[in-house]
């Protein structure tokens, strides 16, 4: 973490234990001190990992989520997909959600989408084996809607859980659900993508989603420009 992200991540504990204590004045203070960066390059909110804090492997963050039914996804998954490849990735992946074949098979990325996603990853030079791919939520929503803020709120410990200990050096976001609920933002991925943002100090970079990609075949040269990025990131 930078020193500017030390900084800040003081200055919000700082307010958190402040507003306890009852200060009036923690309010305005606070919206001062996130005057520090206006645009969404800086660090966003940190998620309490809850049950997961004490993990100290995803063996132990898998076996906390367990045959998980802490949300209503419970009702209509067919397996829980956590994610998959390197412990200790250089990269991260972050899709939204399982699809059907996902929940079939309990792996992430692995229909139409994530056969596209593995050509990318192929083409940056790495195997799935050497990236991690996750997301947001662990269980497929019915009909393949977005997940609702409820599900993530439930889900999203565990992710962050994940990628506290995989420390990964830059992670991609797949979308716009992956992006707006890692950072924090309700800016479209459109107006995100291409440009590195921030969070808990690691480089982060918004790109479109495969299967958009699949409707969309025009955005694929935008998409390899991202990850071109992201490989002059890992060199630097």
């Amino acid at each position: 973490m930078s020193d500017k992200s030390e900084v800040l991540e003081d200055v919000k504990n700082l307010l958190e234990y402040a507003k306890t204590l009852g200060m009036t004045e923690v309010a305005a203070a606070e919206a001062q001190s996130m005057e520090v960066s206006k645009d969404t390059s800086s660090d966003h909110k940190i998620v309490n990992t809850g049950e997961a804090a004490g993990a100290n492997s995803l063996q132990d963050i898998n076996d906390t989520i367990g045959d998980c039914k802490r949300c209503k996804l419970c009702d209509g998954r067919n397996k829980i997909v956590f994610g998959v490849g390197d412990p200790n990735a250089d990269i991260m992946f972050i899709g939204e959600g399982p699809g059907r074949d996902e929940d079939k098979q309990g792996e992430p990325f692995v229909g139409r989408a994530g056969k596209l996603l593995t050509k990318i990853i192929n083409a940056m030079g790495f195997e799935r084996k050497d990236v991690y791919i996750a997301n947001i939520v662990k269980c497929r929503p019915p009909n393949n809607r977005n997940p609702e803020p409820d599900e993530v709120e439930t889900c999203i410990p565990f992710l962050i859980k994940q990628a506290e200990l995989i420390k990964p050096k830059v992670i991609v976001c797949l979308g716009s659900v992956a992006t707006q609920n890692l950072l924090n933002t309700e800016s479209k991925i459109s107006a995100l993508r291409g440009n590195f943002q921030k969070w808990q100090g690691i480089p982060v970079m918004p790109t479109y989603h495969p299967a958009f990609l699949l409707r969309n075949s025009n955005m694929k040269k935008p998409v390899w420009e991202d990850m071109q990025k992201v490989m002059k990131k890992l060199s630097a």
